[in-house]
């Protein structure tokens, strides 16, 4: 960890909440605020966020599945993201939400017409922010965490 973290204390809430409490605090409910008013569907949502996590290298975000009243993205859905271009697991909309994370994330300069032109022909223009601003708090939130050596110190268990 690259923070000094006081012995007893949770890394995660002493760095977000403590450190820097009024930034730390807007930064949590933004976070918090993408999962709680999504309007997207559990797998496009899930193919966006994990493959940002596969990028960023968090391995908090990595581990992590959302849940949703009970339901999760299956066991080999992290693999399926990874090969988001050549895998049968996917609709459209997943492939390109998982297209659009990582070109977000590695190439935004790139996202020229054509990439529009299908992103415009499968998501609503509210779903097309909403989407966009959920990548970003990933891309930040994730890297942060992962910079900051703090996704060590919150994995979650193996299943």
């Amino acid at each position: 960890m690259r923070i000094d973290v006081p012995e007893g204390r949770h890394p995660i809430e002493y760095v977000w909440g403590e450190i820097v409490p009024e930034i730390g605090t807007a930064a949590a409910n933004f976070s918090l605020s993408v999962y709680a008013h999504t309007t997207l569907g559990l797998r496009e949502f899930e193919a966006a966020r994990l493959r940002v996590a596969q990028i960023n290298g968090c391995l908090f975000c990595l581990d992590w599945r959302t849940d949703r009243d009970g339901e999760k993205v299956e066991e080999s859905f992290a693999d399926a993201v990874t090969q988001w271009r050549t895998t049968d697991a996917f609709d459209d909309r997943t492939r390109l939400a998982a297209e659009y994370a990582e070109r977000y994330a590695l190439d935004h300069h790139g996202l020229d017409e054509e990439f529009w032109t299908r992103m415009t022909a499968h998501y609503s223009q509210p779903e097309i922010v909403e989407l966009t601003m959920s990548i970003g708090s990933w891309l930040s939130f994730g890297r942060l965490n992962r910079v900051l050596g703090l996704d060590a110190a919150c994995v979650l268990p193996t299943r």
